[in-house]
Formats: structure tokens, sequence, C-alpha cells
């Protein structure tokens, strides 16, 4: 067994060495002034009354300074008496027979007075410290039930059990392998490796080792495991700057209820951890899931008319009149055109979902996105009656226009989906000095009743009636506006159909117009 890391030759004194010197002087002194105070009561007093004085001199030094030096109180109380006041006076010698029976019991009544009363002290020492001790383990518990990585619980735990314990203290989890990770102490030097041994001990054996428990007591450092239910978690190392301090009743316990809270607090920690990667494990099958059953049917439908529109013209185009091959033609296109969207929100929504969507911001006139996006959609629009209600003096917006574009395709697109041909779509453009407002209403048969924040979730779609689309619109439609740092939503309207609406800000000033001969 390797041996312990020797001890300074010159250990610098400490608060309690010097207390304990101060206590002897002090005991000396105290005797002194007994011994005076009785000089002046002997002519007046028996010596029974004298030997009263000592005793409370022995009874102050024993509550002040505990039992060495309340030992020697009593001891130099015997000899004062003696040589003071018994006579022959001014000598240790005794000329009656009984005096010594009364020194015998003024030093056996000054030992037990100054040992009860050292115990008592010792006792409401060890109170205080306890209270102390539960104080700073109630703030240790609840600074760590407001942290959640197990790094920074680590951490707080062996700040708080230094300042109360008096030592420096290591703390080294246990990796998924079960081994234990050894940390670099500050400047890089390595730990002992006497104490990596009894760190690796503790854990695999869940028993405390080193200085103050049975296995290896004269070591420099106590390890004690964070037992966990499923195991151990780690090691804490705590090496006190006296050796003596775990000798007080309790000490060693309380540490083990620190160190119990931390494992408690680390379990906790990596318990939330792994149901957090459950969850998004959940969340990613769900939505692969979901992805699967949207994407697969949306692409197949226009594939299969792509497919039997291609094939029927290679097969039969020579018997097939203009007019028929025109048709099939135009499916081809109109089916391609819907498979390029599916795949064009797939992309989006990936950007999205992925954080890369980069936005490339200018002056735009709203007018002008609004246009554009009817333009694209006038052959689905059909015989609908669009009416567009913009401001004339509305300001320009600082927005990507591309993608603001897509918002609006979207939310008519989803009016086109969920309303008669022949029924009537408005846009409602208007601002304040803080935001733009737009709003895409319809009058189809508007949503289900709850269900306004949830159309904006990925792949949901408000009737399950078998209308085309993989539910991904309108969860584009909330990325894009959420980029911006706007704000989207969506609510029924009293005489039918549904009204979304989207706040895009107005941060800066627009740039003042071109001089007309610039």
């Amino acid at each position: 067994m390797s041996k312990d890391p020797p001890e300074l030759a010159s250990p610098p004194l400490t608060a309690r060495s010097i207390l304990l010197q101060t206590g002897y002087l002090t005991a000396v002194a105290a005797v002194g002034v007994a011994t005076g105070i009785s000089w002046l009561m002997f002519p007046f007093f028996e010596l029974a009354n004298l030997i009263m004085t000592y005793l409370l001199a022995i009874v102050v030094i024993a509550a002040r300074y505990g039992r060495g030096p309340s030992v020697l109180a009593s001891v130099a109380s015997v000899a004062a008496f003696d040589f003071f006041f018994v006579p022959p006076y001014l000598t240790f010698a005794v000329a009656d027979t009984q005096y010594p029976l009364t020194f015998a019991v003024m030093l056996i009544v000054g030992l037990v007075i100054s040992g009860l009363t050292a115990r008592i002290r010792m006792q409401a020492e060890a109170g205080e410290h306890r209270e102390e001790r539960t104080a700073a383990l109630y703030a240790m518990s609840r600074e760590l039930a407001q942290t959640g990585a197990v790094e920074d619980l680590v951490t707080i735990a062996a700040r708080h059990i230094g300042e109360v314990f008096e030592a420096e203290v290591t703390a080294s989890l246990a990796n998924i392998d079960g081994q234990l990770q050894i940390p670099r102490r500050e400047g890089g030097l390595p730990i002992e490796q006497d104490e990596v041994t009894l760190s690796r001990w503790a854990l695999e054996h869940r028993q405390p080792a080193g200085l103050g428990t049975d296995r290896l007591a004269s070591a420099r450092t106590v390890h004690l495991p964070l037992l966990g239910h499923r195991g151990s978690l780690g090691v804490v190392s705590v090496r006190p700057r006296r050796r003596d301090i775990f000798k007080m009743p309790g000490s060693l316990r309380q540490l083990e209820t620190f160190i119990n809270q931390t494992a408690l607090a680390v379990e906790r920690a990596r318990l939330a951890d792994e149901a957090q990667e459950a969850r998004v494990r959940a969340e990613t099958e769900r939505l692969r899931n979901s992805l699967l059953t949207s994407v697969s049917h949306d692409l197949r439908t226009p594939l299969a008319t792509i497919t039997g529109a291609a094939t029927t013209i290679l097969e039969s185009g020579s018997r097939l009149d203009q007019r028929t091959q025109q048709e099939l033609l135009e499916s081809v296109r109109d089916e391609a055109d819907r498979l390029n969207r599916l795949v064009q929100d797939l992309l989006e929504m990936t950007r999205l979902e992925s954080g890369a969507l980069q936005l490339r911001r200018d002056w735009h006139p709203l007018e002008e996105v609004v246009g554009a996006a009817l333009g694209r959609l006038a052959k689905s629009l059909g015989t609908r009656r669009v009416t567009v209600s913009i401001p004339p003096d509305l300001p320009l917006v600082a927005i990507d226009d591309v993608l603001i574009e897509q918002v609006f395709l979207n939310l008519l697109d989803n009016a086109i989906k969920y309303t008669p041909p022949d029924s009537a779509i408005r846009i409602i453009v208007s601002a304040t000095d803080r935001s733009v407002t737009a709003e895409v209403a319809d009058y189809g048969p508007g949503l289900p009743k709850g269900q306004e924040a949830r159309v904006f979730e990925k792949f949901y779609r408000a009737a399950s009636d078998g209308r085309r689309g993989a539910g991904l619109g309108l969860a584009i439609c909330r990325g894009v506006v959420l980029a911006h740092g706007g704000r989207i939503s969506a609510h029924n309207l009293p005489e039918g159909g549904v009204a979304f609406l989207f706040t895009l800000p107005l941060t800066d000033p627009p740039p003042a117009p071109l001089p007309a001969d610039a």
C-alpha cells in the first residue's frame, strides 16, 4: 500500500491552537486573581469559602477554554491554596493530616466541574456547528434545485462543502461505462495516486474511504461515493485543513448528508436529461411518421397523374386529338408544379427547423408583394372574387420579399383549398407607427373551435376530408413571420370563414425617396 503524502514539517498555527495557548496562560492568570481575592477574604472567612473562589475560577476557565486549561486551573488552584492559606504558610508542607484529604476533594471537584463544563461547552459548540451546517445544507439544496446542468451541480456542491468543512473539495463523476473521470486541479497538477486509488475503491465498493473512516484512516483526504438509485454516480473527495475536524460528534455524518443531497441532485439532472432525450426521440419519431404519412400520399398522387398522362401520350399519342393531348400536358404541368411546391415546402420547413434560414431584408412596398402572390395564383383562384384594401400611404417595410410573398401564397392557397370556387377572399393591409398588419380572410367553413393555434403546427390539418396538402404551409408562415420579429394568428369570423393576421414590426424609418433628377 502506498504511503501517505508527507505532512508539513512546521504547520502554521491555527486559530484553535492560538486559542488553546491563550487558555493556558489565562488559566494561570485566573488562579492568580482568585488567590488575590482569597488573600483579601482570608482574615474574615473560613478556608471553605476561599475554596469556592478557586472553584469559580475553574468554572470560568472550563466554560471559556475547554478541558485542558481547566485541568491546569484545578491543579494550580490546589497548589496555590496549599502554598498561601494552609499552615505552614508560603510552603507546600502540610502540618495537619486532614488537609491532604481537603486537597484531594478540592482537586476531584475541580476536575469534575471542569469536565462537565467543558462537555457542555463542546456540546454547545457542536450544536452551533450543526445549526450552521443545517443552514448551509438548506442553502445548497435550494441552489441545487435551481440548477439543471450536472457540471454546475457538482461545482455548487463542492463550493458549499468546502466553505462549511474548511476543506479542498474535488468531485469526480463516473462516465457511462462506470469509470471514474479524475479531474485535474488548478495549475494542471494531477491528483496524487493514493487519492485516485481510494476514490476508485470508494466508487466500486460504495463505501467511504480515507480520513475518519475504517479504510486507511491515516489518509489526508476522505472520499465519499455519490450513491444513486441506479448505482454510483461518482466520488467527492474532501481534504480538510484540520485533520481533527471529523473527530467532532456527527461531523462525518453531516458531510455524508451533503454528499447524499448532491447525489440526489446529480441523479435528478441526469434523469431529466434522459427524459428530454426520450422526448426528443419520441417527437422525432412522430414527425418522421407524420412526414412519411403525409408526403407519401402527396407524392404518389402527382407522380401517378404525371406517369399516367405521359404513358397515355406515349402509347396513344397518334390516336389522340389535339385538345386531349393539350389537357394531358397541362395536367402534367400542374402536377409537376404541385410536386415542386411540396418539395419547396419541405425544404423551407427544414431550413426553419435547422435555423439555417437567412433573411435578405430590404425596403419593399407590401402592395407589390401582394400583387406578385396574386399573379402566381391567378389560375388557381379561378372565379373567386379577391378584394384588396391597401392604403396609398403605406410605408415601406424592411422584409425578405421572397419569404413574405411565400407567406401570402400559403395563406391564399389555404383559402383556395377550403372554400367553394365562387366564394370571396379579402386582403386588408393597415399600418401604425410601430407595425404593419396584413389580413387574409375567406368565407369558408372556418376552423374547428379551439383549434385556432394548432393550425400552425407541422403536419396538422384542420379537416380530414381528403383535401390535398402536407400540413406544412401554415407552419412555414409562422416560421417566416417569427423570423421577421412579427406575430401571426387565426380566428373565425362572425359571418363565417376564417381570418389569418400577421404583423411585421416597423423598427427603423424607411429611406427617403430619391430626387426626381437623381
